[in-house]
């Protein structure tokens, strides 16, 4: 199915952008996970990454923390309704450009605000059924980013007030938001993509279900490697009965002292984002083996997740910002190598994830 013209915007968009905008601009932004978008199949690259950058300008909104926490709220619907709107303004996204890009620091950040008219004009080059699952799943992570600054507020008077989330119902609500979603929508594009996926049709709910886990999976290794930040920006996404279990407060956990007595939050974290992976695992191998850059996408951010909970594990210091837990870059560039031969064989897929997981 051919895209609708995009009558709404001037007409930026020439090669020479499309490309700066799904290869420079796009490997700039996106750091290590440039790697997976460019071992995807051809077909996919180009929806994803337009989803991708739009998701990452939208993020990149949300935590100009220099900026007001109202501001940026309303900042966010602002693109909101573009993304939503049969025409979309110029004006507004020249508007939302220009309030945040003057507080940046990072150059690429600034360029990709820039190039939001251009970006949308590219949003509107997808496809009908494309475009539809591209705005539904930045509408949900818009959703997420609302949600941070509405659980989260801002510092009064130079006051950090630190706010745990109410439940883990929450905490589930929130991983589906900000990365659930995700899978969700790799899931359903890939479906529509890939002809050797067909067989998926007559289950596209198990899978896609699958696919939330998987992005649940790793948001929650994220929540837990990212603990210690977090609490100085006011922020603890581990919920308050968990807290109220070990005899903690939020603010308690910017005490590194309290590392050992925080440990079975940790643990309990571990465990469920480990029964995650194993959807996850059950997602990639379920993969068609002649699906080998799909395979190799799913693969590697499920590998490195699990490489990062077992570091999380032997953490005597969990809660030390000093001492961040981070997978070697080393260990990244082995795994990659020696996945090329593992991804063929379910086996040698199953048994490296279960050596991961036993650590």
């Amino acid at each position: 199915m051919s895209p609708e013209p995009a009558s709404f915007l001037p007409q930026t968009l020439d090669d020479v952008q499309r490309k700066y905008l799904l290869n420079d601009l796009l490997r700039g932004v996106s750091r290590s996970f440039y790697l997976t978008l460019k071992v995807l199949p051809q077909p996919l690259r180009e929806p994803i990454s337009v989803a991708y950058l739009l998701a990452r300008a939208a993020d990149t909104i949300a935590d100009t923390e220099i900026v007001a926490a109202e501001q940026r709220r309303a900042a966010l619907l602002h693109l909101r309704t573009q993304l939503v709107a049969d025409e979309r303004s110029h004006a507004v996204l020249e508007q939302l450009q220009s309030a945040f890009v003057g507080k940046l620091d990072h150059a690429l950040e600034k360029a990709l605000l820039t190039k939001l008219p251009p970006l949308f004009e590219l949003l509107a080059r997808q496809t009908v059924p494309d475009r539809a699952l591209i705005r539904k799943v930045v509408m949900t992570l818009l959703d997420g980013m609302l949600s941070d600054l509405e659980n989260f507020p801002a510092p009064v008077a130079g006051q950090l007030t630190i706010t745990a989330l109410s439940d883990q119902r929450e905490l589930d609500r929130y991983t589906y938001r900000v990365a659930g979603c995700v899978g969700e929508f790799w899931t359903d594009i890939s479906i529509a993509h890939i002809d050797a996926l067909q067989g998926w049709h007559a289950q596209q709910a198990r899978y896609s279900q699958l696919g939330i886990r998987f992005g649940k999976a790793l948001q929650l290794t994220n929540i837990l490697r990212d603990v210690p930040r977090d609490l100085r920006i006011g922020r603890c996404y581990l919920p308050q009965p968990w807290l109220d279990e070990v005899g903690l407060s939020a603010d308690e956990l910017l005490k590194i002292t309290r590392s050992e007595m925080a440990r079975p939050l940790l643990t309990r974290g571990i465990g469920i984002a480990l029964d995650h992976y194993s959807a996850a695992e059950q997602y990639v191998v379920a993969l068609p083996r002649r699906c080998l850059r799909l395979r190799l996408a799913a693969l590697w951010p499920m590998l490195i997740g699990l490489k990062t909970l077992a570091l999380l594990s032997q953490q005597s210091n969990w809660l030390d910002p000093a001492n961040p837990c981070k997978v070697e870059r080393k260990w990244v560039y082995r795994m990659m190598l020696l996945s090329c031969g593992a991804v063929f064989s379910n086996t040698l897929l199953r048994w490296w994830c279960r050596c991961l997981r036993q650590r």
